[in-house]
């Protein structure tokens, strides 16, 4: 009975969702214009010096967005690999009940998601429909809507492992804001004990709360009802009408027989793969062995440099990890278009002094006890308006880098706390979810409900952790 009224309330709230919630590139557009009055109101540039403002910030965040892309994109090759998918095969026979099933798929996705954001928001999907297969072949029925939920989970647990944009752009040297706080080590944001009890908090309450969301099996609505078509076929990107994506034809050629040419059998080639592989990991070895462990060394460039090496060693040839990279980039279209929107807000916060007036704001309200919290609170409502950690933090880390140096909070703790705000409100905002949706064919509203209900759960484990935890 209190399984059904969490669902009953679960359902309103996809309800509300799907009819009041705007698309993400909508929101970028609301926070440019709420930026660009609050800076006339507020700070002495007019309305013309604001546009320029904006246009002056519109391209500072280029080479980020690109690094963002290549997070996504290396990550999703790596979890699409054959081998990643036929252990994920094995795993999915598992559990027997729905609690079980919803239980594991989210624990699952979570783990990935701690090690690589892009890589959890994949076999999170993945692993959901694997374990709804899994399932109907023995003629149980799992609830697939509350298992694609639980693969969206890997998005409430990253900004606390070593993907963490925040956490790998301050660790980058010239990043934008270096001269307001520096450059942090990883060493000092995710790889501590604060973010390290962080992650574990967030596991040890998502994974009880998703087994007990998910009902009884007369209950439950299965993949046959949802997605027939997933059970007879391998999962593949869909558009936003659920129809498969276009497949790109054969190349045409004008030869007489059917024997490949030599620049066929290079992009077929193995060693080809296996050679550039090895040469990337040579190099990634030696970094760290000269920097003296991964906390000191791992940046957004070596972090992407490492899993482009991996996936085309998985995908074993140039071919299959391009064709694997060009099925990965719809995902990243959001990152394309609204990053620009992001910097251009950056432009006008920085170049107005409106960020001068937040981090007076900032420092009137909160003590060095209370800024971790205060952090996760504005991260949180950030992301409403900008789904991306990275997006967020090139608007707004100097004003939380700033402040924490103010208060003589260290920076990587301060990274840590502002993430936990981004990574708590991605139950609520779906916008990184539209690669998972595709794969699994459900719509938002299927799954927002039950992520709404974590992210409640999850409010007052976040506030207590990153009050009391230990940096």
């Amino acid at each position: 009975m209190a399984r059904n009224r969490v669902q009953t309330i679960g359902q309103r709230m996809a309800d509300w969702s799907e009819k009041w919630i705007p698309s993400p590139f909508l929101f970028a557009i609301v926070l440019t214009l709420v930026a660009y009055v609050a800076a006339i109101a507020l700070t002495p540039d007019g309305p013309y010096q604001n546009v320029l403002n904006w246009y002056q910030g519109f391209w500072d965040l280029l080479t980020f967005a690109m690094q963002m892309v290549l997070i996504l994109v290396s990550g999703y090759a790596v979890a699409d690999s054959d081998l990643v998918s036929s252990y994920l095969n094995r795993l999915a026979s598992i559990p027997d009940t729905n609690a079980g099933a919803a239980a594991l798929v989210g624990a699952v996705a979570m783990l990935f998601g701690y090690l690589h954001w892009g890589i959890g928001l994949i076999v999170g999907a993945i692993f959901a429909i694997f374990v709804a297969r899994a399932g109907h072949a023995r003629g149980k029925t799992f609830h697939y809507p509350v298992l694609c939920a639980a693969g969206y989970t890997s998005q409430v647990i990253w900004h606390a492992g070593p993907s963490t944009s925040a956490g790998l752009l301050s660790a980058t040297e010239g990043h934008v804001f270096e001269d307001v706080y520096g450059v942090v080590p990883l060493g000092e944001s995710v790889f501590t004990v604060y973010a390290a009890g962080l992650a574990v908090a967030v596991f040890l309450t998502v994974v009880p709360t998703l087994y007990y969301l998910a009902p009884d099996e007369e209950d439950a609505v299965g993949i046959a009802e949802y997605a027939p078509s997933l059970l007879d076929e391998t999962p593949e990107a869909t558009d936003a009408d659920g129809d498969p994506e276009p497949q790109a034809a054969p190349a045409v050629t004008d030869r007489a027989d059917d024997r490949p040419m030599p620049a066929d059998r290079l992009n077929e080639s193995s060693a080809v793969a296996y050679l550039i592989a090895a040469g990337m990991g040579v190099y990634v070895v030696t970094h760290f062995l000269r920097a003296g462990g991964i906390g000191e060394a791992l940046d957004l460039n070596v972090f992407n440099f490492t899993f482009i090496a991996l996936g085309l060693a998985l995908h074993g040839t140039p071919q299959a990890y391009m064709e694997t990279i060009r099925d990965a980039t719809e995902g990243a279209a959001g990152i394309v278009l609204q990053f620009p929107f992001y910097a251009g807000i950056l432009g006008i916060i920085s170049n107005s002094g409106l960020s001068d007036l937040i981090s007076e704001a900032l420092l009137s309200v909160a003590t060095p006890e209370t800024f971790p919290v205060i952090a996760w609170l504005l991260g949180g409502v950030m992301n409403l308006f900008v789904p991306s950690g990275g997006g967020e933090w090139g608007i707004i880390g100097g004003v939380v880098g700033g402040t924490a140096v103010e208060l003589g909070v260290p920076p990587g703790k301060a990274i840590v706390a502002y993430g936990a705000g981004d990574m708590w409100t991605n139950m609520f905002q779906p916008f990184w979810a539209i690669p998972l949706l595709g794969l699994t064919r459900v719509r938002a509203r299927d799954i927002l409900g039950y992520t709404m209900i974590v992210m409640v759960v999850l409010t007052p484990v976040f506030a207590l952790a990153l009050y009391f935890l230990p940096y």
